[in-house]
């Protein structure tokens, strides 16, 4: 179920639609059945966080703990399937989904394992005798940016019990396929909480100033990003240093700001689960040239993105783009391995743009871009956008950063 609420940004109301109608769903799983039967599965089984709130809706905050695995299943036909700890009985119920089974957990000798197998018996059974495509493989993420949320053992356990019936293949390309796109619903909310963040960015000389210390700095700005609306701000990292930084994903210091210094806030702030994920950078009193020319090769190096994203393009060649702008202001190098990636319920997903990635760029991916390069030897600037891709190419989700480099 969906349902609308205000927040209020820079005395203007802005709505947002939070969750979503059960149609969204069902046109996940049926875009997701479709993608099986073309690899002969009789399930998907997927038990992250995001895949399984991706088909199903379930979202709580309590997968901070580790202690409980949770499993869904995606049969050939019909709604999913969640097998999950009786602790999340209520809160599965409230979804879109029926069928729901569950155990007391945790029970370390068989957490849920015997539940799900007998699960995935009986919809392997169903689809054979439903004389579709007597498929004994279960689709499960196996590559990049994927992972099994259980432990090694039950792992193990679970393709021993399912050896009489079924086996594991790699469903990493449809899940892939499926988020990596999104719908109109989704991109709604990556747009206002790039909105959000990008009204918290505006106000930044209004909240911090040279004498505070880089961890005030932080707790002003994540406190200014959720007065604006935000519900959490799970990512946030940055640095300053006299004149340039070195190091722009570590914890703050106790360090004081003092004026010459460069600052870089970089932040992965979320609406109803949904990612913004962008950085802006600022220099307190005064510059010098050798920044300002680091921070406009970013920004045209940003630009040159913007105008490589269309559908049909490639994160290669959009790296391309953007590294030939570095390269040609001088960039000693940027050996972080990618210059943006994919944005939605995680603060990074698929794809990366890489010298070598190759991914098709098509119609509604959420993108971020991000250009950086070391300018002098331990000083580093890096610029990111978010877009989402249309027809006629990149629109901003973020608000565009400054052409120059802001001073406060």
């Amino acid at each position: 179920m969906s349902k609308t609420v205000n927040n209020t940004l820079n005395n203007t109301v802005s709505t947002i639609e939070r969750g979503f109608p059960d149609a969204e769903y069902q046109a996940r799983t049926e875009r997701c059945q479709a993608l099986m039967a073309e690899r002969n599965l009789a399930a998907i089984l997927v038990c992250t966080e995001p895949e399984v709130r991706y088909f199903t809706g379930f979202h709580t905050p309590f997968w901070q703990s580790p202690t409980r695995p949770w499993f869904t299943v995606i049969p050939a036909t019909g709604k999913p399937i969640a097998v999950i700890p009786s602790i999340g009985g209520p809160s599965m119920s409230a979804t879109w989904i029926d069928d729901i089974r569950t155990w007391s957990s945790p029970q370390p000798e068989d957490d849920g394992i015997s539940l799900l197998t007998e699960c995935l018996r009986e919809v392997v059974a169903s689809e054979s005798g439903a004389g579709g495509t007597e498929s004994t493989h279960i689709g499960l993420p196996m590559g990049p940016e994927t992972h099994v949320r259980m432990p090694l053992n039950d792992v193990d356990r679970l393709r021993t019990d399912i050896s009489g019936f079924a086996s594991f293949a790699d469903a990493t390309d449809i899940i892939v396929a499926l988020r990596m796109v999104k719908s109109e619903a989704e991109i709604a909310k990556h747009k206002h909480v790039c909105g959000i963040v990008s009204n918290a960015f505006d106000r930044m000389g209004d909240i911090l100033s040279i004498g505070m210390t880089e961890r005030q700095a932080f707790a002003a700005f994540r406190a200014e990003i959720l007065a604006q609306g935000a519900d959490d701000v799970p990512y946030l990292v940055g640095a300053t240093g006299p004149g340039g930084v070195d190091d722009i994903i570590r914890q703050p210091s106790d360090r004081v700001i003092a004026a010459g210094d460069l600052l870089i806030f970089d932040t992965g702030s979320t609406i109803d689960g949904y990612f913004s994920d962008f950085d802006r950078n600022y220099a307190f009193g005064h510059a010098d040239q050798g920044a300002k020319d680091a921070y406009r090769a970013v920004w045209e190096s940003t630009e040159a993105g913007l105008e490589a994203v269309r559908p049909g393009a490639t994160t290669t060649e959009i790296f391309e783009a953007m590294n030939a702008v570095l390269k040609a202001n001088g960039s000693l190098g940027n050996d972080v391995g990618r210059m943006g990636h994919g944005l939605g319920m995680q603060v990074t997903e698929w794809p990366s743009h890489t010298a070598t990635d190759g991914t098709i760029i098509q119609e509604n991916m959420v993108l971020t871009l991000e250009p950086g390069l070391v300018w002098a030897p331990g000083k580093a600037m890096v610029h990111e956008e978010n877009i989402v891709v249309r027809a006629d190419g990149a629109e901003l989700l973020s608000r565009r950063a400054a052409p120059e480099l802001p001073i406060i």
